[in-house]
């Protein structure tokens, strides 16, 4: 299936383009010239949530922003299981179909270890990579582990069916008084009804079976991406990755880290300092030598 909402173009003020994945009709933006920065979302967003850093640089860099199978406006494919593997083997698809090269991916949450699987086999292509708030390990963390069993279990995964739970007791619980009404509603509409939110209730359950994935990205990101200019841009309130945990062993995989601390911002980065992160790519990253 395919999901009928148009975005409003005073908001989301991109052009729309598509991809034939091996897996499914993938939806994605292309905006602006010069160096290409790679957007990837986690859960339970979409590419709508990079759209002011989008229009904050693409007069200067190119901006890809993927929405993944199952979220913002790719299909829902039946057969597709939505796992993390999968969504990193479509996501570089894509980047082969494009013929990406000298490029830096930004991944936020589950957009960080789908992005990160996706270009491991394709370092040399890699100019740089952006983190906000995301892991490529696997999560021990009782707290998450927790969340990952609890939303796993029968009566939860029917409030995010049924209730759309992740969108509306999480990130707009989050998010509450910073999105208008408007903004607020691009995130239910791409999400309306069970049907569409079965590849956003398989997310929880994939931080303990992404296990064998995050195991090899762990062992693949410093091996091979370690040495590659690499910018953190953290929200020091996040409950999710918590920084005193994450910040460090993320010093530990990369030998060229700059580390922008958000210090107002929680888990969704890109709505609570879009500018801060913008300009800091800009820096990290310049357009022109």
């Amino acid at each position: 299936m395919l999901i009928d909402f148009l975005p409003d173009p005073t908001l989301y003020p991109f052009e729309s383009r598509w991809f034939d994945s091996s897996a499914g009709r993938l939806h994605y933006v292309d905006e602006g010239t010069g160096p290409t920065l790679l957007l990837c979302h986690g859960a339970p967003t979409w590419s709508f949530l990079y759209r002011r850093i989008i229009t904050a640089l693409r007069a200067r860099y190119r901006c890809i922003a993927v929405d993944h199978l199952g979220f913002g406006l790719s299909e829902r494919p039946a057969g597709f299981g939505y796992t993390i593997p999968e969504h990193t083997a479509v996501l570089g698809e894509l980047i082969d179909h494009l013929e990406l090269d000298d490029f830096v991916l930004m991944g936020h949450d589950w957009g960080g270890p789908i992005g990160l699987g996706a270009v491991v086999p394709r370092a040399d292509r890699v100019r740089g990579l952006v983190l906000g708030n995301t892991v490529f390990w696997p999560v021990e963390a009782v707290a998450n582990r927790a969340f990952s069993a609890v939303m796993s279990s029968r009566p939860m995964q029917r409030r995010i069916l049924e209730r759309n739970f992740l969108v509306e007791r999480v990130l707009l619980a989050e998010l509450g008084g910073r999105l208008t009404a408007a903004e607020a509603e691009h995130y239910r509409a791409v999400q309306p009804d069970a049907a569409a939110r079965r590849g956003l209730a398989v997310m929880p359950g994939q931080i303990r079976a992404a296990r064998p994935l995050l195991e090899e990205l762990a062992q693949q990101v410093p091996a091979l991406l370690g040495s590659r200019p690499t910018l953190l841009a953290w929200g020091m309130r996040d409950m999710v990755f918590r920084p005193h945990a994450c910040i460090p062993r993320m010093r530990a995989a990369f030998t060229d880290l700059d580390v922008v601390e958000l210090p107002q911002a929680r888990h969704f980065v890109q709505e609570h300092a879009p500018d801060a992160i913008a300009s800091a790519i800009a820096r990290r990253f310049p357009s022109t030598p």
